[in-house]
């Protein structure tokens, strides 16, 4: 069977699915994209992308080429010939919510069909396609995974805002539950990115991803936790980190910030962390500790404020605080559980009259009880300090840092002597 003849279902076009999905088209399939955020599909079929790896010139394209169909119906599905599964797995209680999941594998199994093929791509703990997905899938069809249709599990590495890695040019990860469905999975991808990576098993490509995650994760908490201790010291962090980064082996550069956001870094390794509690009655101290660390930095990043206005002779309640950035990520529209929201929040229940410039998060996502304005020279001198908490290429820092009383900078943006860094 050719591309072209390739019926593709993306269950979810959220941030993962829907840069997927047109990459999908673009390679010549056939694509429906299946949301059940009915808002969502109609601003997507008007040709409004909301991710910024997919702009609103692709999107378009991708819908007028008449191969990419938008909806909300599982009927749908029918007749497919690979399904990938990108939906949410977020936390509950502490502990992994595959409802999501579960939800989207019960609603396509009825049109799973034999020689059809399904792909997990949603971040989870090992197993989960085998253990939970595969059951769900066999129960609703009547069809056995491996026999009359294929399933396998490849995670999804989007970066977004990211220019130099794409999901096109970044190395695709891909497992199958036997050898027949590895080889369609990978034969599937081997048309969407340049480079596909095959494991032995679908619990090997999830745990690969839940890796990559971790170490992020610990590795960031490290640099915090360094950067908590630099300051008492004397020492700038920032220094330190350039420095170390000359080592050209054994050394790989991670920075410090006011905590860690999206949907990765503060889930994914709990993830690892409740399955190996679960399973083998054993604490990963390395998670927990990183959790810890970098859950608490947004109460740093306060402090520090408050310190810096006290200096100044003036208490946080009742100051104004021009907080620049409340998006997770630099050049992002992703406020999923931004750390720079929680500044803004923290310095808010201290009583400061919070108002913050955020260009790219769309007001619909934007937290209600924070007021954004533009960034203007009088916004600035306003404020009685301005704190960079994401750091947009987009603000003009040589202005925030010549106007300015007072500048708190999480992200070393602002290099005078006037700005106080993390």
């Amino acid at each position: 069977m050719s591309v072209s003849e390739q019926k593709v279902v993306v269950v979810g076009q959220g941030y993962v699915g829907l840069p997927l999905a047109i990459r999908v088209v673009e390679a010549g399939h056939n694509v429906v994209g299946l949301d059940v955020d009915e808002m969502r599909v109609k601003r997507l079929a008007a040709g409004e992308s909301f991710a910024e790896d997919v702009t609103s010139a692709r999107l378009l394209a991708a819908l007028n080429s008449g191969r990419y169909c938008l909806s909300t119906d599982y009927a749908d599905a029918a007749g497919f010939d690979v399904c990938v599964i990108t939906v949410p797995t977020p936390l509950k209680d502490g502990a992994p919510d595959l409802s999501f999941v579960e939800s989207a594998a019960q609603a396509v199994a009825p049109h799973l069909r034999a020689n059809a093929t399904v792909i997990l791509e949603s971040t989870t703990y090992p197993c989960t396609t085998e253990h939970v997905v595969r059951p769900l899938l066999e129960a609703h069809s009547g069809l056995q995974a491996g026999e009359d249709f294929f399933l396998g599990y490849s995670p999804e590495r989007i970066d977004p805002g990211n220019p130099t890695w794409r999901l096109e040019n970044t190395p695709k990860v891909v497992s199958g539950v036997d050898d027949v469905s590895l080889r369609h999975v990978q034969d599937f991808y081997n048309d969407v990115v340049d480079r596909t990576v095959p494991v032995s098993s679908p619990r090997t490509a999830e745990l690969t991803k839940l890796l990559e995650n971790t170490f992020r994760h610990v590795n960031i908490a490290l640099v915090n936790e360094l950067a908590m201790f630099c300051r008492p010291l004397g020492i700038d962090i920032w220094e330190v980190i350039d420095a170390a980064s000359t080592k050209p082996f054994g050394f790989m550069r991670f920075l410090p910030g006011p905590g860690v956001g999206g949907h990765c870094l503060p889930i994914d390794p709990s993830y690892l962390s409740w399955q190996v509690k679960q399973a083998l009655q054993h604490d990963f101290r390395f998670v927990s500790l990183a959790n810890d660390i970098n859950s608490h930095m947004p109460d740093h990043v306060v402090l520090r404020v408050a310190r810096g206005l006290n200096t100044r002779r003036k208490p946080v309640n009742g100051s104004q605080i021009l907080v620049l950035g409340l998006a997770y990520k630099r050049n992002t529209g992703d406020v999923r559980e931004s750390p720079s929201v929680a500044v803004a929040q923290g310095l808010q229940k201290l009583g400061a009259h919070v108002l913050a410039v955020e260009p790219y998060v769309e007001p619909s996502q934007l937290p209600q009880d924070i007021l954004c304005v533009e960034l203007t020279e009088d916004q600035v001198a306003s404020a009685d300090a301005v704190v960079v908490a994401t750091d947009h290429d987009a603000f003009d820092y040589a202005m925030v840092e010549r106007v300015a009383d007072y500048v708190f900078d999480a992200c070393n943006r602002c290099r005078s002597g006037a700005a106080e860094r993390l």
